[in-house]
């Protein structure tokens, strides 16, 4: 359908190697976009990915970038706009896991957590912002998680993070859209991806209980909601944060 096509687009995707970000990277070159993306110690996966979607005529550059490292983001953005030219859609993807009971957090914990997820979201985000303003056009889609909204034991870092995308989402969303940038977010649910790695089968088994739809998330369930907010399809999506999720939370 014309109206989820990216063709001629310019796209820059972080955390874009695997899970739902390399997930986002295929279906966005797939629809007909050019995509750069970036991706933090994970080399191999990335020029796998790259190589591949290179191979079936598509245009993919890959390369590393450590989001919360604010003269890193400083030369992968000069770096995306040099392979790009220019950067239409936004994909805020780059995120970590990792689960430590509050009394045990760290400062230095709490710190790399925000670091990657909210200070990452800003980092590589002002970098393009405004520039779509000056054309009048852009996508800004950023990465949230149901968990902004119902919390977890032993993730109040992971929880904050998230929720201040949200926060973040909504009130940049009021400065872009009278230029014609949306920004928007998603809030997914438990996702099969590496975050879910090491986890207990009871675990697994108590959480598939909590889940109306008595499944786990595939990426393949997560990034069409990505290409709808980055399309022309959701043009009228502003602020919003969706939550493909199988009913775990319904907001």
């Amino acid at each position: 359908m014309k109206e989820f096509s990216l063709e001629g687009r310019k796209a820059l995707v972080t955390g874009g190697s695997r899970g739902i970000g390399g997930e986002v990277v295929e279906l966005f070159a797939r629809y007909g976009a050019e995509v750069a993306f970036c991706h933090y110690g994970d080399a191999a996966n990335a020029e796998a990915l790259a190589a591949r979607l290179t191979a079936a005529g598509s245009k993919v550059y890959g390369t590393e970038c450590d989001v919360s490292d604010e003269a890193v983001v400083d030369a992968m953005a000069a770096w995306a706009k040099d392979k790009l030219g220019q950067v239409d859609i936004l994909v805020n993807m780059a995120g970590i896991g990792g689960d430590k009971a509050f009394v045990d957090l760290t400062v230095a914990d709490w710190d790399r957590m925000l670091g990657v997820h909210l200070r990452g979201h800003f980092l590589v985000t002002r970098h393009f912002f405004g520039d779509m303003v000056v054309r009048g056009y852009g996508r800004i889609v950023n990465c949230a998680s149901q968990l902004a909204y119902r919390g977890a034991p032993g993730l109040a870092h992971y929880c904050a993070a998230k929720a201040g995308i949200v926060g973040f989402t909504r009130a940049l969303a009021y400065e872009g859209a009278p230029h014609g940038v949306t920004v928007n977010a998603i809030a997914p649910g438990a996702t099969e991806t590496v975050l879910l790695n090491g986890l207990t089968d009871e675990w697994r088994a108590m959480k598939l209980k909590e889940i109306p739809l008595g499944r786990f998330g595939e990426v393949s369930d997560i990034a069409p909601t990505i290409l709808l907010l980055a399309s022309d399809a959701g043009a009228f999506y502003v602020g919003q944060t969706l939550s493909p999720n199988g009913g775990d939370i319904m907001l």
